[in-house]
């Protein structure tokens, strides 16, 4: 199997995808321009990203690529639509940055709490003020406000609850019961989230639906004096919003992510909100340390070999949630060559589509049962035709798919 590691990468995961018999090829230079020629010399299998953006040209490009791994938890910067559309499989490694990412957000809260960058940039230009850097609010006793409780947001919890927080969190699968459980206050909505919280810290992936969530109508929920931290996805946040509510309700904010990112190689930067006073800035880089970026890889390299291995990697994030399959057809039979090719003919034949199907061997391997998901009613006499035609057919049985 051959892998194009298109970016930076962990020389841990690239000596275990050796180990493991792949043919490795590694350019961490590679960039959105130059990929699709890298891929069309190359014809991997295997394509592993971190931050490198991943356009359609470059998957239009690729030949026999079948699995493009992002060595991270979000996978934005993958054209995911253009993958699907030439099946092939996008997978993440979710949760291996959590740690990093959530001593990053925590950095940015006492920061902003403090002001620490302010302060050192006034001590190194020679000047010293403890009379307006002896004013803070403090953390402890206040609340701390989650919006999406994922892998980093629960590690953002377990530190709030050490700085002596309440904690108040809203996300699409958290449920009363849940959050009871968690012993945190449940919220019914970000903006509810906003108006309860002294700090607030943003943990949830860029969908559409995400896009722009924390908004004009977010911010002028959120208290005076309060703290605002992103170190998710910058399109989740509009920052000509927030730069505005800086200025109205005197918010303090950090962020790691920026809503118009500068792309991998660039060496400066233009970003309005990254000027605004009291925004503290860090370049993106939650995830880089070296604990995450070792697990990072070794998750990564798991998922190729786990694919070398058995045909379906982990973690796919591009798979449809549902078929447009309305019956389920169930078909017992011997072991024997030829059988199901006798199968999907007749179904072809009839004009009818395959969804999803699976075949199973049972024990002794004489007999198997394959199970085919069609996407309209066999009509007429086909399912008794695809019972008869081979003597290898034990049974075959057409069931409705319960659309619940």
């Amino acid at each position: 199997m051959r892998v194009l590691i298109a970016d930076k990468f962990d020389s841990s995961g690239i000596d275990r995808l050796k180990r493991v018999g792949c043919d490795v090829t590694s350019n961490p230079d590679l960039t959105p321009e130059t990929l699709p020629a890298a891929l069309g010399e190359l014809d991997p299998d295997v394509m592993i990203v971190r931050s490198t953006r991943v356009p359609s040209a470059a998957i239009e490009a690729a030949g026999k690529l079948s699995l493009i791994v992002r060595a991270g938890a979000g996978y934005d910067n993958i054209d995911t639509a253009a993958a699907s559309s030439r099946g092939i499989m996008v997978a993440n490694c979710p949760g291996k940055n959590a740690i990093a990412v959530a001593e990053l957000a925590w950095g940015l809260i006492v920061s902003a709490d403090r002001r620490i960058p302010d302060q050192t940039i006034e001590l190194r230009a020679g000047k010293w003020n403890k009379k307006e850097y002896g004013k803070s609010r403090g953390l402890y006793g206040r609340t701390l406000g989650i919006i999406g409780i994922g892998a980093i947001g629960s590690e953002v919890i377990a530190r709030g609850r050490a700085f002596g927080m309440r904690i108040v969190a809203w996300s699409r699968s958290l449920t009363v019961e849940k959050a009871d459980d968690l012993g945190i206050i449940y919220a019914d909505s970000p903006i509810e989230v906003a108006r309860q919280a002294d700090v607030v810290s943003v943990h949830v992936a860029l969908t559409p639906n995400t896009q722009h969530l924390c908004n004009a109508a977010f911010f002028d929920a959120m208290k005076d004096h309060a703290i605002f931290v992103n170190t998710s996805r910058g399109k989740v946040v509009d920052e000509a919003a927030l730069a505005k509510a800086v200025e109205s309700k005197n918010l303090r904010v950090g962020l790691d992510v920026w809503e118009h990112q500068p792309a991998a190689g660039d060496s400066e930067s233009d970003i309005a909100i990254a000027r605004v006073p009291h925004v503290y800035g860090t370049h993106h880089c939650g995830a880089s340390t070296d604990q995450s970026q070792a697990a990072i890889a070794a998750e990564a390299a798991r998922v190729v070999e786990v694919y070398k291995r058995e045909g379906q990697p982990p973690n796919v994030v591009n798979l449809l949630a549902k078929t447009r399959a309305t019956r389920m057809l169930t078909v017992r039979h011997m072991n024997r060559p030829g059988v199901l090719a006798h199968v999907i003919g007749l179904l072809g034949e009839a004009g009818i589509n395959i969804e999803e199907m699976d075949n199973v061997i049972y024990e002794g391997g004489d007999a198997a049962c394959a199970r085919l998901s069609l996407g309209d009613e066999p009509a007429g006499d086909l399912v008794s035709k695809i019972n008869d035609a081979s003597k290898h057919v034990i049974s075959v049985n057409l069931t409705v798919i319960d659309e619940s």
